[in-house]
């Protein structure tokens, strides 16, 4: 096999050294956060493409700049392979990321000190959704409203009755740490009930949603945010799906030329952003290609019922589980009884070579720089190849990590458990870095 990454060797040992070790991170190291996968081979190759060079401000056939002519049509490339694969009327494959990408919706139909109906941090959802350290929470006037923290499950009537108190202008759907699948019929009854836009965020469950395993927002949602790494396998980038008419055009937008499509084109460009990052939209293209293949979607599945299967091997061990489970890839850790927290566990799990990282649960009383819950996904180990049957020593690994955690003596079994876990990934193909 050749060599990796040659000019930089011989350029730049210094940055050449660092990337290497983290290869060799990642390939001894159970990566299970679930915001993070494996982008094959092809999305990086297209990344440090001579995309990379251009400047291509605007959009396909209304450049600010000349020499556009393959710009446009990877861009074209993208967009329709990704209203293709999500069916949708619209997209914008510009957005830098998942937050820039959530910042346009606000932008292309609410004002500033609107309220914005979503889940705070602490009740599963994100930073964008309205959070008070966030442009969202600044800008835009949370109404919060989030599981239940016994069941940890969404009660769609008391969303309801919220929705009609307080009148907001959008309700965002979407969740960051959530373990259930979310109604969007539901939340579009409601939506419609009040006025209101509706907003689905489905940057931590494309591929559940392209599986088939989960269901689709994009038929009743007048907007859908995602981006396009985590578990879709692709660039660190994001895009926006949307209706191209607007149904409130009249009510909130009448005096407005442009409608809902083009107010979301015109809050990525000129509004928040300049130049798109043409290269990340060519490894997107692939990506979204890629997404539609039998392979991808077998992959999708996959993980979750890898994320049942390790969940129900934890409980065996008697490691409680928000909600007692999992619906989709994320399984939500419970140490709310336990005397240690939730980042005491993750920090030992990360000496073991298990990567995770600490989170709030609902009802969490502790602060959320400690918390009482870990927060874990399949998305990493199902690309690695692993099944359900390697769910077990998965579990075993976290279970015991657990244990040591509760006798306080992680110090003295960590390099132990660090070398099984080590010796463990390496009996699995690691994409892209294999």
């Amino acid at each position: 096999m050749a060599e990796r990454f040659p000019h930089l060797k011989n350029s730049d040992p210094e940055v050449y050294d660092l990337i290497q070790k983290q290869i060799e991170f990642e390939s001894t190291t159970l990566k299970m956060i679930a915001s993070e996968s494996f982008a094959p081979y092809e999305v990086m190759e297209a990344q440090g493409s001579p995309f990379t060079n251009k400047y291509a401000e605007g959009y396909p056939g209304a450049r600010y700049y000349e020499g556009n002519e393959f710009a446009d049509q990877i861009e074209n490339l993208a967009r329709e392979r990704g209203k293709k694969l999500f069916g949708a009327e619209h997209i914008n494959v510009q957005p830098y990321s998942g937050s820039p990408a959530n910042n346009a919706v606000y932008r292309a139909i609410a004002k500033p000190g609107d309220k914005i109906m979503g889940m705070p941090v602490s009740q599963s959802g994100h930073l964008t959704h309205g959070w008070k350290v966030s442009f969202s929470g600044m800008d835009y006037t949370q109404v919060p409203f989030g599981p239940d923290p016994v069941t940890g499950k969404i009660d769609m009537d008391q969303v309801r009755q919220i929705a009609l108190a307080e009148r907001p202008r959008m309700i965002w759907a979407g969740t960051s740490a959530y373990t259930y699948k979310l109604d969007y019929a539901a939340f579009a009854d409601i939506a419609r009930e009040v006025d209101a836009y509706l907003v689905a965020d489905i940057a931590h469950i494309n591929a559940l949603i392209i599986a088939g395993v989960h269901p689709d927002p994009v038929p009743h949602c007048d907007i859908v945010s995602s981006t396009s790494h985590k578990m879709l396998r692709g660039p660190r980038a994001g895009f926006i799906l949307s209706k191209i008419e607007d149904r409130y055009q009249q009510k909130y937008y009448a005096e407005s030329k442009f409608n809902l499509a083009q107010r979301v084109d015109r809050a990525v460009f000129p509004c928040l952003q300049g130049g798109p990052h043409m290269h990340a939209i060519a490894a997107m293209a692939f990506a979204f290609g890629y997404a539609m293949t039998d392979e991808f979607k077998e992959y999708g599945r996959q993980i979750l019922k890898n994320a049942q299967a390790l969940g129900g091997y934890l409980q065996q061990r008697g490691v409680a589980l928000i909600g007692g489970g999992t619906e989709t890839h994320i399984l939500l850790l419970d140490f709310r009884k336990e005397e240690y927290t939730g980042k005491d566990v993750s920090q030992a799990m990360a000496k073991c070579g298990i990567i995770g990282n600490f989170n709030m649960v609902p009802g969490d009383t502790r602060k959320p720089f400690t918390t009482s819950g870990v927060r874990l996904g399949t998305p990493s180990l199902t690309a690695m190849g692993m099944k359900e049957a390697d769910m077990e020593k998965v579990a075993d690994f976290i279970s015991r990590v657990c244990q040591a955690v509760k006798n306080q003596n992680i110090d003295d079994v960590a390099p132990g458990i660090r070398g099984e876990v080590a010796e463990f990934c390496r009996s699995f193909t690691i994409p892209g870095l294999a």
